[in-house]
C-alpha cells in the first residue's frame, strides 16, 4: 500500500528468496487479477513488447560482465543495431522482452521463450567486447544514444525499425521514472497489495529522477477502479497531457 515494488534495495524480485517472499504476501486474487489486467491491455493495445530494466535482472552492485576482448568486428560496426534475421523472422516470435542494459551487466541464460525473443537496448559507450558477446550469441539489440540509452530514442527506433507501436513497462522504479520524466508514459496499469513494507529507500512504482523545481507533477485522469473481497486493488489511470494552442 505504500507504493514499495520490492522488499528491499539492491535485491532483484526475480530472485528465488525475495520472489518466494512477495509471491506469499499477496492475496490470492492476485495471480487472476494480473491475468485480468495483461488479457485488458492485450485487447486494448495489443502490446507487442515488454520493458525491463537491467536492475530488475542482477543486483545494483553488478558491474559489467567481462568478456574478451578480442572480436572480429570493428568498434563502429558493433555500435550499430545487431536484428538477426532469424530472431526477427523467428516462427512463433510475437513480442520483445526489452531491456535497457547500457553497462552491459547481464549475461544471458535464455534467449527466447515461447512468443518472447530478447531485445536489449543499448547505447554507444556499452562496451564493445559486450555488443560483439550479444553478437555471438545471436542476440538482438539496438543502440540509441552516447552516455546512456536515450529512451525516446530507443522506442523511436523499436517502432520506425521493429513495427513496435505499444511497449508495456513492468521495470522498476528507476526506469519507470526516466519514462514518467521523459513524457514517455500515456497509462497506467496499478495493483495494490493489501500489504505494507516500509523502509527509507526501498524502491518504488516512479523512482529515477527527482521533480525539478518549478516543474510540477504528472496529472493523471482515473480510467477505472477494481477491488477485490481479499483487499487487492486494480486502478488504471491515462496521463493528462496540457493542449498547446497553435496557430
Amino acid at each position: 500500500m505504500d507504493g514499495r515494488i520490492a522488499l528491499r534495495r539492491g535485491e532483484p524480485l526475480m530472485g528465488d528468496a525475495a520472489s518466494k517472499v512477495w509471491q506469499g504476501m499477496l492475496p490470492g486474487s492476485a495471480a487472476e487479477v494480473e491475468q485480468a489486467r495483461t488479457a485488458e491491455l492485450a485487447e486494448r493495445w495489443g502490446p507487442q513488447a515488454v520493458l525491463e530494466g537491467s536492475g530488475s535482472l542482477v543486483a545494483d552492485s553488478a558491474g559489467p560482465v567481462e568478456h574478451s576482448e578480442e572480436f572480429d568486428e570493428s568498434v563502429e560496426e558493433l555500435r550499430s543495431d545487431f536484428l538477426p534475421v532469424e530472431v526477427v523472422g523467428r516462427a512463433g516470435r510475437e513480442k520483445w522482452f526489452t531491456v535497457v542494459d547500457s553497462r552491459g551487466r547481464i549475461e544471458w541464460d535464455i534467449k527466447s521463450q515461447g512468443e518472447y525473443d530478447v531485445l536489449v537496448l543499448v547505447s554507444r559507450s556499452t562496451p564493445a567486447a559486450h555488443l560483439a558477446y550479444l553478437r555471438r550469441e545471436r542476440i538482438a539489440y539496438l543502440v540509441a544514444g552516447e552516455d546512456q540509452v536515450d529512451l525516446e530514442a530507443a522506442l523511436r527506433k523499436m517502432y520506425d525499425v521493429l513495427g513496435v507501436t505499444c511497449v508495456v513497462s513492468t521495470a522498476g522504479g528507476g526506469l519507470n521514472g526516466a519514462l514518467l520524466r521523459a513524457d514517455l508514459v500515456d497509462e497506467i496499469q496499478l495493483v495494490i497489495s493489501p500489504a505494507l513494507i516500509g523502509g527509507l529507500g526501498t524502491p518504488t512504482a516512479f523512482d529515477g529522477p527527482e521533480l525539478p523545481a518549478g516543474q510540477v507533477p504528472t496529472r493523471v485522469r482515473l480510467l477505472s477502479t477494481h477491488t477485490e473481497t481479499d483487499g487487492l486493488i486494480w486502478l488504471g489511470y491515462e496521463v493528462v497531457r496540457e493542449e498547446t494552442g497553435g496557430a
